[in-house]
């Protein structure tokens, strides 16, 4: 396996990366060859045998040596999809067909939840799947399908049955070729350059039968809403990378010598990022236990949030009174925190009400 340090430093830290949404195909290259596909999948279909404790701690490493938390996404994102719905929910056929593609470096895929105007809200979402013979039909719209521009399989939410009025779902594996599946470009804001979004037009869109992964007419309790949680909760290891940069960063801004106040409030800086690290491995590892959506697990998740918020506003304080240089690769490393806070905001408030009601007692 790679020294992840030092392929960050030599292939991801000298690259302007926010300069465009389109990922460097040699980037991609070098980290196939260099094993980074490997981490956290099986070892029986060419990965390291790991799980999301190893790319939780591998992308922690991406971000804070090779400085871009938009790299580091899509890396992850690379990773997280095999991981959840094919090494979780798929079958033995379905895995020895796609792992060994995901692990080379082969193929990469998009999750396809959210549609137009409505995000993910179960009760809104209207794309529908039904059985033709020994085929799927699916017909809908999906939108900001991360890593989309690049997949070449899309793991797609799908209307299946009706239980009275209320919406079972499926999941189904799309390759990019499907007959009646249009890749719509959509726009991905600069700061999260070089991820890339594409929304999806299903029109009598046709896959096999086997196509379907996981449990027919209950993907969604059992597969997507976890799945978010999941995501949040390795993705925290992102800004357990980003923040102690941020401070070396802003050290190099400094003024020397620098006011003493300065460097006192650069160390309490320090100590703040230090404690994301910790937290963030403890939730994988919570993930790998399969308690991602206990109390321990939630909590977590909430207070990495709120303590991301405080340190960005402390080391945006901290820059605006002492900075001397104002560069651009620390801009974007502020940039990405408030991102990180703005995504899914509903789904978080919601988290944080019920472990207050459960502090309550009610």
């Amino acid at each position: 396996m790679t020294d992840l340090a030092a392929f960050a430093r030599a292939h991801v830290a000298p690259r302007n990366l926010l300069a465009s949404p389109e990922f460097p195909p040699d980037l991609w290259a070098a980290m196939a060859a260099s094993g980074l596909f490997r981490i956290g999948l099986p070892a029986e279909h060419g990965g390291d045998g790991g799980g999301y404790g190893a790319i939780a701690a591998a992308e922690r490493v991406l971000v804070e040596e090779g400085g871009s938390t938009g790299f580091a996404g899509i890396w992850g994102s690379h990773q997280m999809v095999p991981r959840w719905f094919i090494v979780g929910f798929g079958t033995p056929a379905q895995q020895a067909r796609w792992l060994p593609r995901f692990v080379s470096g082969e193929l990469t895929a998009g999750v396809a939840i959210s549609e137009p105007k409505v995000g993910a809200h179960p009760k809104l979402l209207s794309t529908t799947a039904r059985r033709e013979g020994e085929e799927w039909v699916l017909d809908g719209d999906k939108s900001y399908v991360t890593n989309g521009d690049l997949a070449g399989l899309y793991v797609v939410l799908a209307i299946t049955a009706m239980q009275g009025e209320r919406k079972r779902y499926s999941f189904f594996l799309v390759p990019r070729d499907a007959p009646g599946l249009e890749v719509v470009p959509a726009e991905t804001p600069a700061s999260m350059w070089p991820v890339g979004h594409v929304a999806l037009r299903l029109r009598g869109c046709r896959v096999a039968a086997d196509a379907l992964i996981g449990p027919q007419d209950g993907a969604y309790e059992a597969i997507a809403l976890p799945f978010r949680d999941a995501e949040d909760a390795v993705g925290t290891s992102s800004q357990a990378g980003n923040l102690p940069g941020i401070v070396r960063l802003l050290a190099a801004e400094l003024a020397d010598p620098a006011p003493e106040e300065a460097v006192a409030e650069l160390g309490a800086l320090a100590g703040l990022a230090a404690l994301v690290a910790p937290a963030a491995a403890r939730l994988a590892a919570l993930v790998d236990e399969r308690a991602w959506d206990g109390e321990e697990a939630q909590a977590l998740l909430i207070g990495l949030r709120q303590h991301a918020a405080h340190f960005h506003a402390r080391a945006s304080a901290f820059r605006d009174a002492y900075a001397t240089a104002r560069g651009a690769r620390l801009d974007a490393r502020l940039h990405s925190i408030q991102t990180s806070l703005s995504v899914a905001r509903g789904p978080r408030a919601i988290r944080m009400a019920r472990l207050g009601e459960k502090v309550r007692g009610k």
